[in-house]
Formats: structure tokens, sequence, C-alpha cells
């Protein structure tokens, strides 16, 4: 005798069309996103190859090289703005899911999660607009940059090409407007204070709120004590040299 073949309950049907509707146009969202960001990249490139923007970074006055960086500075900086600098191929993609995640909450663009090679050539190729399609292209840059340059490249040109606020670009201007010496010579407290300012130049310059770069330093210390860079202690310190 032949079984009957249970019926799908209504409900659940509707419910695994809705679900594989929802994943088609998640697909034909980012396909149309990925090409139009490609497309945006491409004709950056074509506007300028990567390596010869690169080479005009390194002929700027005041350019200074990685050897010259202070180690707190690279430490505090991967720290805060990309901890898995050093592991990743140019884009993280544990820290765009949890960007996405807050972005679908907040609905809006609260967090970014881009790392230190996507900042790098945001500033390099394209504009500070936070579209979808301007995402897409620096990921594609990203990794092109990733496949030609070092981290400890990347890195430099990042430090070097970065806006600390109050009108200084690089670490060399942020130096000697802030704090009238060279990179090299940096207290690891300035070392820490010229980590955090690029999150937001505008809010964390000491120019503009000291209590509110006050704050941006604890929070970059708070960061490599979490990320087991430093000991406590050595943040407590640190945090006191200001006084």
């Amino acid at each position: 005798m032949r079984r009957k073949r249970k019926k799908k309950h209504p409900v659940r049907k509707l419910f695994m069309n809705l679900v594989a509707l929802l994943l088609c146009t998640l697909f034909a969202v980012c396909a149309f996103f990925g090409v139009q960001g490609y497309q945006m990249y491409q004709r950056a490139v074509e506007e300028q190859p990567i390596n010869e923007r690169v080479e005009e970074i390194r002929s700027m006055e005041g350019f200074t090289p990685y050897s010259e960086l202070p180690q707190f500075y690279i430490d505090a900086t991967i720290s805060v703005e990309d901890r898995r600098f050093e592991e990743h191929c140019g884009i993280d993609l544990i820290a765009i899911g949890r960007a996405a995640w807050t972005d679908i909450r907040a609905m809006s663009f609260v967090e970014g999660g881009s790392t230190i090679t996507q900042q790098f050539v945001k500033n390099l190729l394209f504009t500070q607009d936070k579209k979808i399609e301007r995402k897409a292209a620096e990921i594609f840059a990203a990794l092109e940059l990733e496949s030609k340059y070092s981290k400890e490249e990347i890195f430099e040109l990042y430090a070097n090409t970065v806006y600390f606020g109050s009108g200084y670009y690089g670490i060399y201007q942020a130096a000697i407007g802030y704090f009238g010496k060279v990179p090299s010579e940096l207290t690891d407290y300035e070392c820490v204070m010229l980590a955090g300012i690029p999150n937001a130049p505008s809010a964390y310059s000491p120019d503009t709120n000291k209590e509110l770069t006050l704050q941006r330093v604890n929070h970059v210390l708070d960061s490599m004590v979490r990320n087991r860079i430093i000991a406590q202690e050595e943040a407590d310190r640190i945090a006191l040299e200001n006084n």
C-alpha cells in the first residue's frame, strides 16, 4: 500500500519562499553594487594608477618612513583601528559583518568596518561620501594594494596621509603641529593621542575639545589592554603623563 506524501504546511511553504526571495534579492543587490563599485575603482586607477599615487606620497616633504615611526604609535593605531591588520588581505569580514549588523539596527551608516588598508585607499582614490558603491570600490582597491605592497608599506602610507585634524595631514605635520617635534621623538602618551584622532578629527583634535581628546586617549589605552598589547599598569602610567 502506497504511503500518502505529506503536504507541506502552507505557512512553512510561505516562509521558505520568502527566505528564497530574500536571498535572491540580497544576491542581486550585492551584484549590482559590486559592479558599480568595480567600475568606480576602474575609473579611479585609470585616471592615475595606484603605484604612481604612492610614489607621489613618498616624495612629499616630511614623509616619514616606517622605520622612523614610533612602535608605540604603530601598536596603538592597529589596536584601535584594525586589530587584525596583520592577518587580513585588506578587508576584514568579521568587522564588516559587525558593522553591517550595527548599521541595520540603526537604519543608517553608523559603523564602517573599514581596515587601515581601506581607509588609505579611500583617502587616496575616492571621496568621503558614505555610499555602498564606494565601499565596494574600496574593497577592490584594498585587494590590489595588499597584492603589491607589504603591511609595513601600507601602514607607512596610511600614517603619512591620514587626517589628524586642525589642518594636519600625515603624522609629520601632526607631530610638528601639536607637539613641536618629529614623529620619532613622540612620547607614548602623544602616540596614543595621535592614534585616536583620525576616527573623528574634528571631535578628537586637542585644539577642539581637550575633554573629548582625553576620553579618546583612554579608549585607545583600553583597547591596547583588551588586545593584550600592554598591561593595565602601563596604561595607567601613560594616562598620567598628561597630568
